[in-house]
């Protein structure tokens, strides 16, 4: 009873405890049952002060509380002044605290139901557990995902909890995995929706004591996605940089998005591993360096921390200078008329099977060749036809290998594409006729205006005669 506020008279509470828990049975109108809970909560790490309240009418005299459905007494509180509620403390959480309380109250001559039960349990005493997801913490909306909670310890059950969730912690017994070899419980979550999300911990415990809970598992952040619509990412100077560029990217979502995140793909695997939100829509990275190169996708989000839109199209950061440069040339050459066809022949003296040529100032990515045959020299073709006013501009190209893709070589030597002024006629028969048959119809027009004209004037001038 260490930490009780009660004064003396216990043995008064006893017997009330006792008799009046007869009369609970055969006595008509009893005091209805109080309610109880515990403050900061029913699940309270080691050495942690905990406090159950009681609370009854508004005319009560004072209050008892039970531990696992005993007959006697925990702890008992008499009240000075009428009040409808009281606290048990307990100043520091101990395995012996964990288990089911119940409280009654007092009336005058009464004693009260006793209240529904409330299980409070103590966390730390154990090595925490190891927690993962399968596929992974960020799952697509009407997706399933598995979430695994594993022990290595002398432990046989698992609990499962989400912060911040309504409802109470699911529990699992542990299975040898063979795999894996190590004891796991597996807890399916699915398909999932915007209520899934959210931070989950589980814990271990024995069957001999249940009530006792080893220390939390590292949090796991469970993220939805694909509950809005996607948004657009964008680099501010393009796609396209050199060590020491500054790189931002920007994300752009439909109008109310408050929060957004950036994920890297830098391997093959196309699933972000986590995400980490902001408020802004712009995420500099800059000055940039190799490890900067990869596939980024953006998301969005609205209030709901764990809530995301569907991911934007993948964006690809190319970092160039890792290799020595190729060279570029144009084929029949840099001049070309309007309308006409040139190649752009890019040439490698060194190794490559991926090409890659760029318009300076382009916020499009690279056009990309890849070869089959990889032994140097080897060189690729790209053709630009039919040539517009657009294609002018200065134009690099640069060589990569498949691994790692994002790492380029020096960019070639700049070379000016120049479209000229002269448009090319088209004289083929068919437009010939086009031509011949509009200037017919254009006389035809003139006669018959003509005609319509003169035929008004002939009676004018027959009255003047």
């Amino acid at each position: 009873m260490a930490g009780s506020t009660t004064t003396p008279t216990l043995t008064v509470f006893l017997c009330l405890g006792l008799c009046w828990g007869l009369w609970d049975h055969i006595q008509a109108g009893v005091p209805p049952k109080p309610s109880i809970w515990a403050d900061p909560g029913p699940i309270i790490s080691k050495g942690i002060p905990v406090t159950i309240w009681c609370q009854g009418s508004l005319k009560v005299d004072g209050y008892i509380l039970y531990k696992d459905r005993g007959f006697e007494p925990w702890m008992t509180s008499i009240l000075e002044t009428s009040n409808n509620k009281t606290g048990f403390s307990i100043q520091s959480m101990r395995s012996q605290n964990a288990g089911l309380y119940q409280c009654a109250y007092s009336t005058g001559d009464m004693v009260s139901e006793r209240s529904e039960p409330l299980l409070l349990v103590v966390t730390g005493v154990y090595r925490a557990p190891f927690f993962s997801a399968q596929p992974g913490p960020v799952v697509n909306s009407g997706e399933n995902v598995s979430l695994l909670c594993s022990s290595q310890s002398t432990l046989d059950t698992v609990h499962l909890l989400k912060e911040e969730g309504p409802e109470p912690a699911q529990q699992r017994k542990l299975e040898w995995n063979p795999y894996a070899r190590r004891w796991q419980a597996v807890f399916s979550v699915g398909p999932v929706g915007s209520t899934h999300g959210g931070t989950y911990r589980c814990y271990g415990s024995s069957s001999s004591n249940p009530n006792v809970w080893s220390q939390p598992s590292v949090p796991l952040h469970l993220e939805v996605t694909g509950v809005y619509r996607e948004p657009s990412l964008s680099a501010q100077l393009g796609p396209l940089m050199l060590p020491g560029d500054n790189l931002t990217l920007q994300c752009h979502s439909e109008p109310g998005s408050d929060r957004f995140a950036l994920t890297k793909d830098e391997g093959p695997n196309p699933h972000p591993q986590s995400l980490h939100g902001q408020h802004s829509p712009n995420f500099p990275l800059g000055p940039v360096n190799f490890n900067h190169g990869g596939r980024y996708r953006c998301y969005s989000g609205h209030n709901l921390s764990h809530v995301w839109s569907t991911p934007s199209t993948p964006l690809d950061i190319l970092i160039a200078g890792m290799y020595k440069k190729p060279s570029l040339s144009a084929q029949p050459g840099p001049s070309v008329s309007w309308g006409a066809s040139v190649t752009l022949q890019c040439g490698s003296e060194v190794r490559a099977d991926t090409f890659h040529l760029h318009r300076e100032r382009s916020l499009d990515p690279p056009q990309q060749l890849h070869l089959q045959d990889t032994a140097a020299p080897s060189q690729a073709n790209f053709t630009i036809s039919p040539v517009t006013w657009g294609h002018n501009g200065t134009y690099r190209c640069y060589t990569s290998h498949s691994s790692p893709p994002f790492q380029l070589s020096q960019p070639s030597d700049p070379l000016e594409l120049l479209v000229s002024d002269d448009q090319p006629q088209d004289y083929t028969v068919a437009n010939l006729i086009r031509l011949g048959v509009s200037g017919l119809i254009l006389v035809v027009l003139g006669v018959l205006l003509f005609e319509a004209w003169h035929s008004r004037r002939r009676p004018h001038n027959a009255a003047s005669s």
